[in-house]
């Protein structure tokens, strides 16, 4: 047995090996370096705000956007019902579908020979770019010429998590940034008082892939979107507790960031840095988040506009929050809307009532926020987009032959519409076609990645160039694939 001063040699040696070194402290370096890439020393150590923005030098691109409002209808709204109207569906319903239809392609619940399912709404051509919409949206109808349709977009996937982690971070696999961690680290933030990344939710749930769809991933941690609530106060803990006053309040932070300062100059950790910086901003956000965020001090035609009840958790109030968000500045307001999943399970998930609920609860707000934002002279440099996760089938879903009262489809990723509106995009577009019944895109298919890539650009981005180190390569948003979809633009 080795006497301890042998095994305290032992360990040194080991601790001054090469070996020891290349396998322990390479992250270490990886993060010196990177501190020293991002300007991590020297006198930011006392200024904090800015450490992690990326340094690209100037946009690679004219910005057209400011910011971005992004509304995703998480569980994927159906295109039939809504955009793409396809009046063959019409003729074919409830014939059984064809078999080439359903041959080597893979679907969520589809068993045996489902029934093709004609249109459960009735649609008409609105403006002057004279846009299909269905009647369960006829606020949305009257500002169809503010937006451009993409309506052959397309994804590998067909399950909510992976096919809306795709979405918003490129990957359909976790530890991926979100693109408004991209956003916010490429560009960093237009008001030191607030996030750059803001995430609101509604629908009485989180989308099926949870907060990963706002994590900042492998980017620095400051990068992340901050969640807020529209009932109650807008982020958990953000009031003092009793006896807290904000002068000792601001004392403590003062205290611990000095703390903070000291280790970073023993240590050279970048997310010390990071730490500081949100230890600041979250002693900013306690005055700056409810003055904001209070939609009670809108008058009374504002709230009639985008049919909004302060106090409540609703996709209307969301909507409102998001144009206050705009106007302050944020650079990238994200709202996720849970509902959409309509596999006509039940009333609640089917094709009738179940759609014209989730679409009669969205259909005046998000029309109100195109209307407020351009009457503010926002829409102009704010880029608006909307869609879901995936398409829905022509084809009724078909669980093993079981009938249900209620008609559902199932998950596609083939072909759905998305669109945008604002930030240099071209109003009464139309990008992509899909066959006579919708089933795949026939010219101008548009990835996913093709749709990350156009929202950077707007924003003055290239997404080939917008990376960051991890792992001994560079990532980016839009992986190794996308192009912007420039007869978007305007």
């Amino acid at each position: 047995m080795l006497k301890p001063e042998q095994e305290a040699s032992l360990r040194l040696a080991e601790f001054n090996s090469r070996r020891f070194f290349l396998r322990q402290c390479t992250l270490g370096l990886g993060g010196i370096a990177l501190g020293g890439l991002l300007g991590c020393g020297g006198e930011l150590a006392t200024s904090p705000q800015t450490p992690t923005t990326a340094t690209l030098g100037p946009l690679d691109l004219a910005p057209h956007a400011r910011r971005v409002i992004y509304l995703h209808m998480a569980g994927a709204p159906s295109q039939l019902e809504t955009f793409d109207y396809k009046p063959d569906l019409i003729k074919l319903h409830g014939k059984d579908c064809p078999p080439s239809l359903l041959d080597g392609k893979r679907f969520a619940f589809i068993q045996g020979t489902p029934k093709m399912l004609g249109p459960q709404a009735n649609f008409a051509q609105h403006g002057e770019s004279r846009a299909w919409v269905s009647d369960l949206l006829p606020h949305f109808s009257t500002v169809v010429d503010e937006v451009a349709f993409l309506r052959a977009v397309h994804t590998e996937e067909f399950n909510h998590a992976p096919a809306q982690l795709l979405m918003h971070t490129g990957s359909p696999r976790l530890g991926r940034p979100a693109m408004g961690s991209w956003v916010t680290y490429g560009l960093g933030s237009d008001n030191e008082n607030l996030p750059g990344f803001i995430v609101l939710t509604s629908g009485g749930r989180e989308p099926s892939a949870g907060k990963k769809l706002w994590s900042s991933g492998f980017l620095p941690s400051i990068e992340q979107g901050v969640q807020c609530r529209t009932e109650g106060d807008p982020i958990l803990y953000l009031s003092d507790p009793n006896h807290m006053s904000r002068d000792l309040r601001g004392k403590s932070i003062e205290a611990i960031n000095r703390i903070n300062r000291q280790q970073h100059k023993e240590l050279g950790d970048p997310e010390t840095l990071t730490r500081i910086a949100q230890y600041e901003m979250a002693f900013k956000m306690q005055v700056s988040v409810p003055e904001v965020m209070d939609i009670s001090k809108e008058p009374a035609h504002i709230h009639e506009m985008y049919g909004t009840e302060p106090g409540r958790a609703s996709f209307a109030n969301n909507c409102l929050m998001a144009r206050r968000l705009a106007e302050a500045d944020v650079r990238f307001i994200q709202l996720y809307d849970w509902g959409w999943d309509m596999h006509g399970t039940s009333r609640d998930t089917s094709l009738g009532e179940g759609l014209a609920d989730k679409c009669r609860a969205i259909d005046r707000p998000m029309t109100a926020l195109l209307r407020d934002l351009k009457q503010r002279g926002l829409l102009e440099d704010t880029l608006v987009v909307w869609g879901g996760e995936f398409g829905r089938t022509p084809m009724q879903e078909n669980r093993g032959g079981t009938t249900n009262p209620f008609l559902g489809r199932d998950h596609h990723g083939e072909a759905f519409t998305m669109w945008m509106a604002g930030g240099g995009i071209r109003g009464g577009a139309s990008y992509g076609q899909t066959d006579a019944i919708g089933y795949a895109g026939v010219n101008e298919r548009a990835h996913i990645h093709d749709v990350q890539a156009t929202i950077l650009n707007r924003l003055g981005l290239d997404h080939e160039k917008l990376t960051y180190p991890f792992q001994g390569r560079n990532f980016r948003l839009t992986d190794v694939a996308g192009e912007a979809i420039t007869p978007l633009f305007g």
